[in-house]
């Protein structure tokens, strides 16, 4: 007891000691100067937002003396207190007007005029790179456009000269945003993983491997519907991870659905509508990991005694968008039928000669698609076959090992599947994916050269070609990151999320405002993992605090929880697949050698027709009570109608 007496006296003198030497009122303390300190503010001030300011004590003398001590710093004539870290105390202020910022600190005074750029204005950058895309049908000036704006705005505000400002603007694209987008691990990974699954792709082309699968898959693809039937299978087996499901599957089926007059609009379509819905709601995938954390994060704060893993499990029977997105595609494949732009690409994919040559100069040209080889090769699946399922195999044991937990597998108090999910959701996806593409390229080269099918200079020079192949969509997610992160500095996230919270709503509608809220922020950044990241620790608390305000029990307030957790989930899905920025949703267009813009445009009606559904006969009237067992055959049965009666043959 007396030494946290003495503790305790310790640390008071020490505060004591410290705001008087810093104290402007003290004689006898240091004065500091300009030379002595140095304030650093962060560059993109937006009103309402907490600011960083820091403030370096330069002198060696200053910061080894006050180390690890609070000092008292008037910011406007009010005292702020922060802790002397490594030389630097740091706090947060949040600028609501544009003012004369003036910081006081032991005699020493900073003064800034601080114009700070309005919250609304956040939301521009990604409108215009979305309207732009979606009307001049270009997506690199789309994109460059949006990236401009936020950036001009940016030191618009602080300059207050706008010609200056828009080059200043247009150099910070380049020497800011572009690489902060290419100095991110998960983005570098996701680079070198396309590049080689796209060398990989170009050396089975050219060894007869793909045309040899194409003989195959000939078989049981032999009509339009069983080809796309094929492609929804494909991308449903490949359930652990959409990055890999996405180049595979559209990479593998495209050379198929071209021979069967499928367009590359369909393609892309039935390739992104499987890949992030399937990932979402397996139990056992690269996304699980991240949601599980986010999970944690909402019940620790809550202080509810279920697992992550279990309020996971219990939120599928609520996850309307994603199942209904799977089977939206059945009901189209089924009855043979499309409307809106699909039904147009559909239509000219099916009188046209050569589907390969059916764009107009924008697509993916990435000639993957090319099946003719010399005549000498013959064409053997196992080519193709091999090379790919070391890709799938190879990317689901990294995924093992990367995240493996001796103490897991050895636990008797978990089922199989929770050790597995475990596992997998502490994975190292990126290097799991990188492994197992460059084991993929390698074994492709291998059996190029052990069968004599090409020379060496021959298989190198298809390795090339293939990195060059992806060139295009390389360029094009750089700069979707880009603005992604224009939309990171001018918080747009906080302003949908702010303008949408402060809506006084009862909790049965909660669950449909979230999947609506992460529908509009993945559309706006383009990311259905930011999306998460952002919506989560934000809504779980808010929404068990709001039930139980209501006046809700323990069940019905978990059962509003529950449906909170698979809505910002399936909203994130549903934006990401709107969203022309999304990167999984250019990697579609890749790997499909689809007219990017043209993807997004046939595919947002299908997106926010099953999305619409899923809020009117899935989301609210769960929320309500009214059982899932009856909610998802009423869905489905209404897509049933809304195809039957809005779509047409072709």
């Amino acid at each position: 007891m007396n030494s946290v007496l003495k503790t305790l006296l310790l640390f008071f003198s020490l505060v004591l000691v410290s705001i008087q030497c810093f104290s402007d009122d003290n004689p006898t303390g240091p004065t500091l100067s300009e030379k002595d300190v140095e304030v650093e503010i962060t560059n993109v001030i937006m009103k309402g937002i907490n600011a960083n300011v820091k403030i370096h004590f330069k002198n060696p003398e200053f910061r080894k003396t006050f180390e690890g001590y609070p000092v008292t710093i008037k910011v406007n004539n009010k005292p702020v207190v922060a802790r002397v870290i490594k030389g630097t105390a740091e706090f947060s202020y949040k600028f609501t007007e544009k003012q004369e910022f003036k910081l006081e600190v032991s005699g020493y005074t900073y003064t800034k005029k601080i114009n700070p750029i309005p919250l609304w204005f956040s939301v521009i950058p990604p409108l215009i790179a979305i309207l732009f895309a979606l009307i001049f049908k270009e997506v690199f000036t789309a994109l460059f456009i949006g990236i401009l704006v936020g950036t001009t705005t940016m030191f618009w505000y602080q300059d207050s000269n706008l010609f200056i400002s828009v080059f200043k603007g247009m150099f910070a694209i380049v020497d800011t945003y572009i690489i902060e987008a290419l100095t991110e691990r998960g983005h570098l990974a996701i680079i070198i993983f396309s590049m080689l699954i796209g060398a990989m792709v170009n050396i089975i082309t050219r060894n007869g491997g793909m045309k040899g699968v194409v003989n195959i898959l000939s078989r049981y693809a032999n009509s339009p519907r069983s080809g796309q039937f094929v492609t929804w299978l494909l991308g449903i087996a490949i359930f652990f991870d959409d990055y890999a499901n996405t180049l595979v599957v559209g990479n593998t089926m495209r050379p198929v659905t071209d021979k069967l007059k499928i367009s590359r609009e369909k393609l892309a379509y039935i390739v992104d509508s499987t890949a992030a819905p399937i990932t979402a709601i397996a139990f056992v995938t690269t996304w699980i990991g991240a949601e599980l954390s986010y999970i944690q994060d909402g019940i620790n704060t809550i202080g509810l005694t279920e697992s992550a893993y279990g309020i996971f499990l219990s939120s599928l029977k609520y996850a309307f968008y994603p199942v209904f997105t799977l089977l939206f595609i059945l009901i189209l494949i089924r009855k043979q039928v499309d409307f809106g732009p699909m039904y147009h690409a559909e239509k000219k994919a099916r009188n046209a000669k050569d589907v390969a040559s059916n764009d107009d100069g924008n697509t993916f040209s990435n000639k993957l698609n090319e099946l003719e080889v010399s005549e000498h090769i013959k064409p053997r699946w196992y080519n193709a076959a091999i090379p790919v399922f070391i890709v799938i195999f190879g990317t689901f044991a990294g995924l093992l090992y990367t995240g493996w937990d001796q103490s897991v597998w050895d636990s008797n108090s978990i089922s199989f599947g929770t050790k597995l999910s475990t596992v997998i959701g502490n994975s190292d996806s990126y290097k799991a994916l990188l492994w197992a593409s460059i084991s993929g390229v390698l074994m492709a080269i291998l059996l190029t050269l052990i069968q004599k099918i090409l020379n060496l200079k021959d298989t190198i020079d298809s390795l090339i070609n293939g990195f060059r192949t992806m060139l295009t969509a390389i360029v094009i997610l750089i700069l979707a990151w880009s603005i992604a992160l224009v939309t990171k500095h001018l918080h747009t996230a906080d302003f949908i999320s702010q303008s949408l919270v402060s809506i006084n709503i009862s909790p049965q509608f909660i669950p449909a405002f979230t999947f609506i809220l992460g529908a509009l922020v993945a559309f706006s950044t383009g990311s259905s993992w930011g999306t998460m990241a952002i919506l989560y620790p934000l809504i779980l608390p808010a929404s068990w605090l709001i039930a139980q305000n209501f006046g809700m029990n323990h069940d019905e307030s978990l059962s509003i929880f529950y449906n909170v957790v698979s809505a910002v989930l399936a909203g994130s899905v549903l934006g990401d697949h709107c969203s022309p920025i999304s990167d999984t949703t250019i990697l579609s267009s890749l790997a499909s050698s689809c007219n990017h813009i043209e993807h997004v445009r046939t595919q947002l009606p299908y997106a926010l027709t099953v999305g619409g559904v899923s809020i009117v006969i899935g989301t609210i009237p769960s929320a309500f009570g009214i059982s899932p067992w009856i909610l998802f055959p009423t869905g489905i049965f209404v897509m049933f109608l809304i195809v039957k009666f809005v779509a047409k043959p072709y």
